[in-house]
C-alpha cells in the first residue's frame, strides 16, 4: 500500500528538470511545512488536545446518485466528500482523487470517514475514461480504491513519479500518463488536460517530494475547469488565471487548514483571492466534510468561505455529498446543509 519509489530511469529524467533538486521536486517559492517558530512537538500537543466539533454529531446528509443512469449527454459533477469527485463532460467520464476505503491512513481504524460521508464505493463507479490523481498523499491516492478501479479505468493522468505506484500495483504502463507542470494530455478531440503548479508536497511514508503534486486545467469544446488539488496560496494562481482563464468553475481545497501550517493549505480568505486570481465565474470548495485532518470544527470551512463569498458577491457551489451539479448551468443557491451543527 505504500507504493514504490521512482526507478532509476525516472530519477535520471527528473534531474534534468528545473523543479527538481537534490532528489526532490520543489515548489515554485519557498514552502516550509510549518510556520516559522513552530515545531512538530508543539503541533502534536495541539493535535491531541481537546477541540470542539471536529467530527459531526450525526450522519452527514447525502444523496445516493446512481452514476450508471446518468444521461451520457449530461455535463454533471458529483462530489463524494473530501477531494473525491466524478465528472461527466462532453460524453467523457472523469474521476478525481477517489478515496472509498473508509479511512485516509495506512494505520487501520485511524482517520476514519465521517458517518454519512462514506456512502460511495468503487463499485458505484461506472467506466471511467480518465482518472486524475493530484498527488500521492493517503487522502488523495488510496490503495484499496485504486486496486478495485483497475478494470474500470481507461487512462490515468498524474504528476511525475506517481505512475511508479500504479505500475508497482500492477497497472499496465500504457494506461498511465505522468507529466510535469505545464505539460498537456489530449484526451479526445477538443478535450485537453494541462498539469499546472500547486504549492504543497508529496509522500506516502517518511521520504517527501519524490513525486510531483499538481493541479489541472481541464478544457472541453465548451467549458474550462480548474481542478486545484491541494495547495497553499501563492503566485501560481494568478499565473494560471492569466494563461488559461477565465474558468467556468474552479474546484479549490478548503479545509484541513491550520494557521500553524499556512503555506501548504489555503485559509478561507485566501481561497476567495484564488478565485479572483483564476478569474473563475464560480467555485466549489472541497477537501472537507469527510476526514478529520486538522483541529477546526468540521463545518467551519464551508461556513467561513460561503460567508466570505456572499460578502463579495462571488458565486459558490456547495452541494451535499452525492448531489448532482449541472455543469451546463451551475446554480449558486444551495441549502446550507452543514447547519445546524
Amino acid at each position: 500500500m505504500f507504493g514504490q519509489f521512482p526507478d532509476q530511469k525516472r530519477k535520471a529524467y527528473f534531474k534534468t528538470l528545473k523543479n527538481y533538486k537534490d532528489g526532490q521536486f520543489q515548489n515554485q517559492i519557498p514552502t516550509p511545512a510549518l510556520l516559522e517558530g513552530e515545531s512538530m512537538g508543539k503541533l502534536l500537543l495541539e493535535f491531541f488536545g481537546k477541540h470542539l466539533d471536529t467530527t459531526p454529531r450525526s450522519p452527514l446528509p447525502h444523496v445516493k446518485t446512481d452514476l450508471f443512469r446518468l444521461p451520457r449527454d449530461k455535463d454533471t459533477l458529483v462530489w463524494f466528500g473530501h477531494s473525491s469527485y466524478f465528472m461527466q463532460l462532453s460524453g467523457k467520464t472523469f474521476l478525481v482523487d477517489p478515496v472509498f476505503s473508509g479511512n485516509a491512513s495506512p494505520v487501520f481504524g485511524s482517520v476514519k470517514a465521517f458517518a454519512g460521508a462514506d456512502e460511495f464505493k468503487a463499485g458505484d463507479m461506472p467506466e471511467i475514461d480518465v482518472l486524475l490523481i493530484s498527488h500521492d498523499h493517503w487522502d488523495h491516492l488510496d490503495y484499496g480504491t485504486i486496486r478495485l478501479l483497475k478494470e474500470k479505468v481507461k487512462l490515468v493522468v498524474c504528476g511525475l513519479g506517481v505512475a511508479q505506484h500504479f505500475i508497482y500495483w500492477g497497472w499496465p504502463a500504457e494506461k498511465i500518463v505522468e507529466k510535469n507542470w505545464y505539460e498537456e494530455v489530449d484526451v479526445a478531440p477538443g478535450i485537453n488536460i494541462t498539469l499546472t503548479p500547486a504549492r504543497h508536497f508529496s509522500g506516502r511514508f517518511l521520504t517527501r517530494n519524490i513525486s510531483l503534486w499538481t493541479s489541472f486545467v481541464l478544457q472541453t469544446p465548451d467549458k474550462k475547469l480548474f481542478l486545484g488539488g491541494d495547495s497553499g496560496y501563492g503566485p501560481h494562481f494568478k499565473a494560471i488565471g492569466e494563461k488559461f482563464g477565465p474558468f467556468d468553475l474552479a474546484i479549490l481545497e478548503c479545509g484541513q487548514y491550520n494557521e500553524r501550517w499556512p503555506y501548504i493549505h489555503s485559509l478561507p480568505p485566501e481561497i476567495i483571492q484564488e478565485v479572483k486570481d483564476l478569474d473563475a465565474k464560480t467555485f466549489m470548495p472541497v477537501h472537507h466534510s469527510k476526514f478529520k485532518l486538522a483541529q477546526h470544527p468540521w463545518y467551519e470551512p464551508l461556513e467561513q468561505v460561503s460567508t466570505l463569498a456572499e460578502a463579495e458577491s462571488i458565486a459558490i457551489a456547495t452541494p451535499k455529498i452525492g448531489e448532482q451539479v449541472d455543469l451546463s448551468d451551475i446554480k449558486t443557491q444551495w441549502d446550507k446543509w452543514w447547519t445546524p451543527h
